[in-house]
Order: structure tokens, then sequence, then C-alpha cells
């Protein structure tokens, strides 16, 4: 196999650093006069009739603060661009929080989703460390908005949608915005401890508690422990949100349900009729799987040693019990189930493929969850997984003509542009880059900011 393809090969290293890097010059025309991020056509110019969505904005603002901490030119200055959007036009100042986006006339697009406000806490973390002007004033902003209005103590897991002026809640729960929280609380976490004691713990509001809170009113994961650190609410709350999904994972062969009533009974039949949905598909979707693997490996790996499981060791003793499971299953349902390379989208609750479409960002995901298992367990087979992968990405995913990665490719591995059409936005691919060899249990952001300050 091509050296580049394989783990810690310095064939390997340079793919990746080259790919991120392509990336970085392939997105750079998203920002609107407004700081809002236009949808990327599929060479990169943008789709100005397209709605400037918040969560594109969230993800550009993410991956340009990260490219600045790399050295990129320009980079900053596109991330300036984005924090502008969220604090301008993208930002509800009657009602508070975000719009869910703006359309090309300069309307609203109404609600307010937790999938977006968690967002906008990961942008307003890599744009702090980055030293984005009013970074600060965001990330402050949407902690507080998210703390209101979505995050629910007694439930410990967050609501999903309200109406534009946070009046009516519906009654939909879901896991895509929760494993998006978990993203969002662990960077919170990993950024409030890379300040001062003084100043990290100011952004959360307990200064009155003597910078050493015991929270209370808490069950699950990391309940009821000492704050010594001003990211370990968030730690804990990112623990009490696994503590609860993998509840449902293991009584369901590890796929994980997604949807919810609002008593949080799980909606296993939801959206039948329109499986292909790209927020809310029928059936397990393997890519969270695959996702949540990586995200509670990360947790498990960042929480004090009051809270968590024990760290896994290389070799087979202390294994990780639950993200091992939940990347096995998905990948076993999901690559190259139906006779060709690559992750389905869904399957039913038996394992099978529903929706054949290889989406670009279940790869992503693949990529990443592979080395972080195998730099946590030494296990080789999550190495070859890992170089299957690569090879994978360079044969078919990545459009070596005008840039970035195709989002949406059919069974047979050809360009389909029904749900996701064109590049929306670099997120999942740029994060794939650099993931595989960034320090597993800390945010990605961070660990690029950590590298920078060594």
């Amino acid at each position: 196999m091509d050296k580049k393809y394989i783990i810690d090969t310095q064939e390997n290293r340079e793919f990746l650093k080259d790919n991120a890097q392509a990336l970085l010059d392939f997105g750079r025309r998203f920002p609107s006069p407004g700081g809002g991020s236009y949808y990327l056509s599929g060479d990169g110019t943008p789709w100005t009739d397209r709605n400037r969505e918040t969560w594109i904005t969230c993800r550009m603002a993410h991956v340009y603060s990260i490219g600045s901490m790399m050295g990129d030119s320009g980079s900053k200055e596109l991330a300036a661009q984005a924090v502008k959007g969220l604090l301008g036009e993208l930002k509800d100042q009657k009602n508070g929080g975000w719009y869910s986006g703006i359309t090309k006339d300069g309307m609203i697009v109404p609600g307010k989703q937790c999938y977006a406000h968690a967002f906008v806490i990961l942008a307003a973390t890599s744009a702090y460390l980055a030293g984005i002007d009013c970074a600060g004033k965001l990330l402050k902003d949407a902690l507080e908005t998210y703390d209101k209005y979505f995050w629910n103590e007694e439930e410990g897991l967050a609501c999903d949608t309200w109406n534009t002026e946070f009046t009516v809640l519906d009654d939909y729960r879901g896991l895509n915005a929760n494993m998006h929280t978990v993203e969002a609380f662990l960077a919170a976490a990993d950024c409030l401890d890379s300040m001062s004691d003084e100043a990290g713990f100011k952004y959360i509001g307990f200064m009155k508690y003597n910078r050493r809170p015991r929270m209370s009113g808490s069950t699950g994961a990391g309940a009821g422990t000492d704050v010594k650190r001003p990211g370990d609410i968030y730690r804990t709350r990112a623990g009490r949100i696994i503590g609860r999904v993998t509840g449902w994972a293991e009584k369901n062969d590890y796929r994980i349900p997604e949807h919810f009533t609002k008593n949080w009974e799980p909606d296993l039949y939801m959206n039948s009729d329109r499986p292909d949905d790209p927020f809310k598909p029928y059936g397990a979707t393997p890519g969270h799987g695959i996702e949540w693997a990586r995200l509670i490996a990360q947790w498990m790996l960042s929480e004090g040693p009051q809270n968590r499981p024990p760290v896994p060791n290389k070799g087979p003793q202390n294994r990780p019990p639950v993200p091992e499971s939940l990347y096995d299953r998905a990948i076993k349902d999901a690559w190259n189930s139906d006779g060709a390379e690559g992750i389905v989208y869904t399957t039913d609750w038996d394992g099978r493929p529903v929706v054949h479409d290889r989406m670009h960002w279940t790869l992503a995901e693949a990529i990443n969850t592979s080395a972080v298992l195998y730099r946590i367990t030494d296990d080789q087979r999550y190495a070859a997984d890992y170089a299957a992968f690569m090879r994978y990405l360079d044969t078919t995913v990545l459009d070596h003509k005008t840039g970035s990665w195709f989002h949406q490719l059919d069974e047979k591995n050809q360009l389909k542009e029904t749900v996701w059409p064109g590049k929306s936005d670099l997120y999942h691919a740029f994060q794939a880059m650099l993931i595989p060899y960034a320090v597993p249990g800390v945010s990605i952001a961070k660990a690029v900011w950590d590298r920078k300050n060594a």
C-alpha cells in the first residue's frame, strides 16, 4: 500500500498537511459583505442565492481560526469576517441568540436551533484561542444563551428548537444537536482552562463561589464533584449527555436512536417516508455512531480522574468498551456493506442499508475515529482501517480537479447532489486532516493552540 495512506509515516503527514492547506485555499471566498457564510459550489464559487446559514458561518469561523493558528496567511482576516457575521447580521439583537440564517434578500430564517447554537460556542472558542477581535464577547454571549435556553440541568440533555422569539419550544428532541453540544462543551472547557482561573470562572459566572464551586442537583457522569478548573462544568455536562447516549446505544445493539419525543422516548420510525433527510434521517446513522465514539473517547481522556472511567493504556487491557463498540458496529453495518467502497448514510435497526449514498462527513469521521482509537489502544486493526479510509479518500472522495471533497456520492461512487449539492463548508474535511496527529483528549483548536504555544 502507498505509504501516504499509512498512519505515522512522513508521507501520510505530508498528505494530510497538503490537503489541509488545499481546503483552506478552496474556501476563501465564503464571506458575504455582512460576514455570514455563503454556501459554496463545487468549485468554491459562493452561491449567493442560497441562505447564509449560521451553522455554516460558525464552521468557517472555526476552520479559519485554526488556519490562523497554523500560520496560514489570510486565515485570521477570514475568521474575523465570520465572527463579524455572528455578532452582526446573524445575531438576534431583540430576542437574543442567533437566527437559523439569513435569506438572499436579507430576511431572517425563522427558528432558534440548538444545533446552530452549539456551533456558535465552537466557533467562539476557536476564535478566542486564535486572538480574533470580539471573540471573547461572542463566547460569553454564546455560553449565556445556550445555558438559558437549551441546556436542561434536570435531564442532563439539550432541547432542540425554539421559535424565533424563544417563547415556544418544539416537542422534538434529537441527538444530533446533543452530539455537537458535547463537541462544543469539550471545546469550551479547553478554552476556559486556557485562561487564568479568575478569567475562566468569570466567564461562567462562578466568581461568587470562590473559584471552587460544588455542582449540585446533578445526576449522571461527573455529577456532584468539585469544579477545580473553569471548564469542568462543561466537561461534567458533556459526561451527562454521554451517559444518556451510551445507555440508549447499549440497549439497541450500539445503533444509536437519533430522534425522540419531548419526554425523551425514542421515535425509531421518524421520517421513514423520507429517509435521506439531511438532519433527521430515518433509522441509524452509522457516521454518527463513529463520531460519538471519538467524542466519548475524547471526554474519557479529558475528564479528571475522579470523574471518568480509567484512561485506556496502549495494549489489550483497559480498552474503552463504548467507543470501540460504537465504532465497530458502525463500520460493520456501513463500510463496504453494499458491495462498493464507502460508508452508507443510514441503515435500518437490523443494520441493513437504507440510504446507500456516501456523505463526505462520514468518511471524515471514520478517518478521525480510527486514528484516535489506534492512538489509545495500539490495535493495528484501527491503523488498517485508517489506511483503507485514506486510500478511498484519495482515489474517490477527493476532488483533485477543483478542490475540497465531493460531499455526496451514490452507491456506485458517482457524484450525486440531492441532499448536499456543492461543497457547503470545510469543517469535517479540514478536521480530518488534523485530528489524526493531534492529542486525542483535547479539542482540535486547543490542540493546535498548544502546539503553537509550546
